[in-house]
């Protein structure tokens, strides 16, 4: 079968407490190997389950972790019926082979009900089982017994409320026969106390003792001959039969209603935690959030005390203790052998602690919070008190699930994140050399051209030619001191090491002496300035700002045609004083306009002297702008060019008299 096909097999191997049951959790695990299928492994949680005993509940707990270990998918299911429970779950899941024992496959007397196989083949025809033998069975284990069963005696506070209603519906029995009401009126008052018997005390003992009680207060004290046990109407004698069945029926009924509607409150007790993980999880910040909430949700679920050690530096960190009762969490988790468990379960990815073979006399049961990329951390809980029971263990192990998928998914996320940093610097430092070895040739040869022509023909060059010559070289020069001066600028911006002088300036002043320091080619464009009647004050640092200026002209006029007209203008408006530079040019793409910010995008378009901008011009003036708190936008000049625009706050101007 190809390695990328579905699997078409889904192995269910039903869980119990039977000593058999690790050799059929083996091989359902080797027939889901052998098949390339999937494996779950079911535990059918019934009402009686709470009073499993100790040793069936260990024995419980070692064949969820071996089937855990064997790569199952735990499920745990409610119910009382326990064939119709596990087609059910058959029928939901895509089950195609279930695994059972033998002992459950035969009747044990010809009037005993249908055995576990024949209700599975019943209602779902369509499963394939297979029978293991069942070895417990010559050694005097009795698989098919009920291995958990309800106390016998009842408490004596349900003797006591058992005894209350009964004597209470007898003298309300005996109201009723003075207001001569029909005798089948008071049968149901003792079928409402049977009712109410069962509602308010545990179990079946009270409710059956109730039964049995109800027809004997009736017939002792409500029938005649009053004070005896005998009836002259001997169609009594059916009245007490039916009225006795009746009332174990509805003991029964009522029993086990009340043990659903506990079992469904629990049910949805548990989903309502793992899905507030999920939301928790999903809104966590950090590793050490993540963990607090995983285990703040545990502790929750099973209202015991936990301690969190997370992983930190390939070891085990400082502990976390989350505590239900104060410091007897303290003295539970600080004995040594506590510590040396969660280390080796840090180190061999296995649970180890109390009801474990590792360090089993640790009152903690530590668990590793791992996925297929590591261990995240370890979990500790306090069994001291009780062991878990399965569905406990299995929605323990659903959020230590959630909580190692959100740990990995963080790393990879910041790992993720951290190498599109690193992929961006090198592009950057790819552009930067790309750009200097075939962009600065041009600047540089013309120089040492221009130099070594000088060198060689100074003499016999006319001084047009020669003054030709070093206007061309000063230009080189400045171009590249230019290029340099911003390649510094924005990297001590962007590093945090550029130290603002700041002070109150007037924008036009600021203007008009930027002016004066733009490119020589401005000769060939013309420039206007526009500015408003009101002081246009801003606290900044006027170096910087006049950079901004004269990169923004710069750019206009390196790519807008000769006699182009650049407009600068100066505004107030809801408090920033606004500056543009509008050029009347070709314009910029809409497809470019993302990207003209940042750093070596340099479009399609060449300078007017060949030399191809760095594109760091504009980056610059943005990196500026936000460390003065302003913003630089760009949008187009109608009907043809564009208009570069950043404002800044307005200063206050104080007028000293």
């Amino acid at each position: 079968m190809n390695q990328n096909d579905p699997p078409t097999e889904h192995i269910l191997a039903c869980l119990s407490s039977s000593p058999s049951n690790a050799k059929i959790v083996r091989t359902a695990a080797t027939m889901a190997k052998a098949f390339g299928g999937t494996f779950t492994a079911l535990y059918v949680r019934t009402p009686d389950s709470d009073q499993m005993g100790k040793e069936d509940r260990r024995r419980l707990q070692q064949h969820i972790r071996m089937a855990e270990q064997a790569g199952a998918d735990i499920s745990t299911i409610y119910g009382d019926d326990i064939p119709q429970q596990i087609a059910e779950f058959a029928r939901i899941s895509g089950i195609t082979k279930i695994v059972l024992g033998r002992s459950s496959v035969h009747r044990r007397h010809f009037w005993s009900g249908p055995s576990l196989t024949e209700k599975l083949t019943l209602t779902a025809p369509n499963l394939d089982i297979y029978i293991i033998p069942d070895a417990s069975a010559e050694n005097g284990y009795d698989s098919g017994r009920k291995l958990f069963t309800r106390p016998l005696l009842p408490s004596v506070r349900d003797l006591l409320i058992t005894a209350g209603i009964l004597s209470g519906i007898t003298l309300i029995g005996f109201f009723f026969l003075q207001l001569d009401f029909a005798r089948y009126n008071i049968i149901m008052l003792y079928m409402l106390g049977v009712l109410f018997t069962a509602w308010f005390t545990s179990g079946y003992t009270c409710g059956v003792l109730g039964s049995v009680a109800s027809v004997a207060l009736y017939n002792f004290f409500l029938t005649e001959p009053r004070l005896t046990f005998h009836a002259y109407d001997p169609g009594y004698q059916v009245t007490f039969a039916l009225m006795l069945t009746s009332a174990i029926i509805t003991c029964a009924l009522t029993t086990r209603l009340k043990d659903h509607a506990k079992m469904s409150a629990q049910a949805a007790f548990r989903t309502k935690i793992l899905f507030d993980t999920n939301q928790l999880l999903q809104r966590a910040k950090s590793e050490e959030e993540i963990l607090s909430q995983t285990a703040s949700q545990l502790m929750k679920l099973l209202n015991r005390s936990l301690i969190v050690y997370p992983e930190q530096n390939g070891g085990l960190g400082a502990e976390q203790i989350f505590s239900v009762d104060g410091e007897t969490a303290q003295n539970i988790f600080s004995a040594p052998e506590e510590r040396d468990a969660a280390n080796w379960t840090f180190a061999n990815k296995k649970r180890s602690g109390a009801g474990t073979d590792s360090y089993p006399d640790a009152k903690g049961l530590y668990l590793a919070l791992r996925t297929g990329g590591g261990v995240f951390g370890v979990i500790g809980i306090d069994l001291s008190e009780k062991p878990l029971d399965a569905f406990e263990n299995s929605v323990l192990l659903s959020i230590l699930g959630e909580g190692a998928l959100a740990i990995e998914n963080r790393r990879n996320a910041l790992e993720k994140e951290q190498a599109t940093v690193q992929a961006k610097n090198e592009e950057l430092r790819a552009n930067l050399l790309r750009t200097i070895s075939h962009d600065l040739r041009t600047p540089l040869t013309s120089i040492s051209g221009n130099a070594s022509n000088l060198l060689s023909n100074g003499e016999t060059l006319d001084t047009e030619t020669r003054n030709k010559i070093c206007t061309d070289i000063f230009d080189d020069a400045q171009w590249l001191i230019g290029l340099v001066e911003n390649l510094l600028s924005i990297t001590r911006i962007e590093d945090g090491r550029m130290n603002l002088q700041i002070s109150p300036q007037l924008m036009d002043e600021m203007i008009e002496e930027a002016l004066h320091h733009v490119n020589r080619k401005s000769c060939e464009h013309t420039i206007t300035t526009q500015y408003g009647d009101e002081i246009l004050l801003v606290n900044v640092d006027a170096r910087l700002i006049m950079q901004v200026v004269v990169n923004l002209v710069d750019n206009a006029i390196k790519y807008t045609p000769v006699g182009s007209v650049i407009q600068i203008s100066a505004y107030r408006k809801d408090h920033q004083v606004v500056v543009e530079v509008a050029d009347n040019g070709p314009g910029i793409p809409d497809h470019a306009k993302a990207q003209v910010f940042e750093m070596f995008y340099t479009g399609q378009s060449r300078i007017a002297d060949s030399h191809r901008s760095l594109g760091l011009g504009l980056p610059l003036c943005r990196a500026i702008l936000t460390a003065h708190g302003g913003t630089l936008t760009l949008r187009d000049n109608i009907p043809n060019g564009s208009v570069f625009s950043f404002a800044l706050p307005q200063s206050e101007v104080n007028i000293h008299e």
